[in-house]
């Protein structure tokens, strides 16, 4: 393979048990890189070993609190209240200061994770918001079962049925709800070229995130008309943690953001996924039931998915523990597959089998 010029930003993406940490400790202590973790789980505090999160510790470093792990700081893990949702757009914040701080101290920031939407997100690949809440259509979508709610999201949108976690109401009833919204409101909207990364200005400022209309792009790529005499915002000087955009263009450009994946032969991964279940299933049956005595509900455990959803089935007497781990196993494997679905739209990505390769590529 070709090797890439240096780049500002690194992003390791793959399903369940490729080995993204492996690869990412490794280049973060080549590179001089700090990790920001992409998974929707792993920034929920006390979400450890469900969620396949490291086994740091916090560390105070001139007066700021981090997470290390094996000497390298990690960044968007373990912040978040379980109890509460935390949304793509808290990941997107989250991850912007990051990498802008990371940028600041002449470090290299590594993202890392399985969740592609977050990633997308944080990197300016989709746009988020610009969609309100329906009460109205929650209410209602609420009694239906998650059959239902799937069923109802293939014929809204076909596309975000498969990538979507299919097995979650949560995340089921606010695709329908976008979905819905994208279409009642098509006709008011024209079609524009997908923005660019939020950390790139573009000539006339266009994807700059503070643009009051850009959030619109998230649903399906279109703004709405503008008023006449209506101009578009003019970009802050100032962008994420302070990082200072200069008047050339870019923070970090598309082109110095380095895409790698980990793609395992289907019958490696099933064995890697299963020998890592089977190594952690005692300890994810004690977390989920420490979660509980915490004060998480077993709903809220159901809708936290996968491990959690079906140790809370098992701590409830709903499933054998035999049945759990079929169950478990086999909705692990199912959702790696969403995942290469999701990550096989982005050509950017250069996919490895091996540790050295990504190293002969930077």
């Amino acid at each position: 393979m070709e090797k890439i010029s240096k780049p500002q930003i690194i992003v390791i993406v793959g399903p369940n048990a490729s080995g993204k940490t492996s690869l990412s400790i490794k280049l973060a202590k080549k590179l001089n890189g700090e990790i920001i973790s992409a998974d929707s789980r792993q920034v929920y505090k006390g979400l450890d070993i469900g969620s396949g999160k490291v086994p740091g510790v916090w560390h105070m470093a001139y007066g700021v609190r981090q997470f290390l792990y094996k000497g390298i700081p990690h960044h968007c893990l373990s912040i978040a209240d379980p109890k509460k949702v935390f949304s793509a757009m808290d990941f997107k914040n989250c991850a912007e200061k990051a990498i802008a701080d990371i940028l600041s101290r002449e470090k290299t920031p590594i993202i890392v994770g399985g969740t592609g939407f977050y990633i997308d997100a944080a990197l300016g690949r989709i746009k988020l918001g610009g969609v309100p809440t329906d009460r109205k259509l929650r209410r209602k979508l609420s009694k239906y079962s998650t059959e239902k709610l799937l069923a109802t999201l293939k014929k809204l949108d076909p596309g975000r049925a498969k990538t979507v976690e299919q097995k979650n109401p949560v995340r089921l009833i606010r695709a329908i709800e976008i979905a819905k919204y994208s279409a009642i409101n098509a006709r008011q909207f024209k079609p524009l070229t997908p923005p660019p990364s939020p950390f790139v200005r573009g000539k006339g400022g266009r994807g700059e995130t503070n643009d009051p209309l850009n959030g619109f792009s998230a649903v399906f790529g279109t703004v709405p008309e503008r008023n006449e005499g209506q101009k578009r915002a003019e970009p802050s000087e100032l962008r994420a943690g302070g990082a200072r955009m200069s008047e050339e263009g870019a923070l970090v450009s598309p082109k110095k953001i380095v895409w790698l994946g980990i793609k395992r032969p289907p019958e490696v991964l099933k064995k890697r996924i299963h020998a890592r279940l089977l190594k952690r299933l005692p300890g994810i049956i004690k977390e989920a039931k420490k979660l509980h005595n915490n004060g998480i509900s077993w709903e809220r455990l159901f809708e936290l998915g996968l491990e959690y959803r079906y140790a809370s089935l098992y701590l409830r007497r709903k499933l054998t523990k035999e049945e759990m781990l079929s169950r478990l196993e086999t909705a692990i494997w199912h959702y790696a597959k969403r995942q290469m679905t999701w990550f096989k739209k982005n050509k950017e990505i250069k996919w490895i089998q091996k540790e050295k390769e990504a190293f002969g590529l930077l």
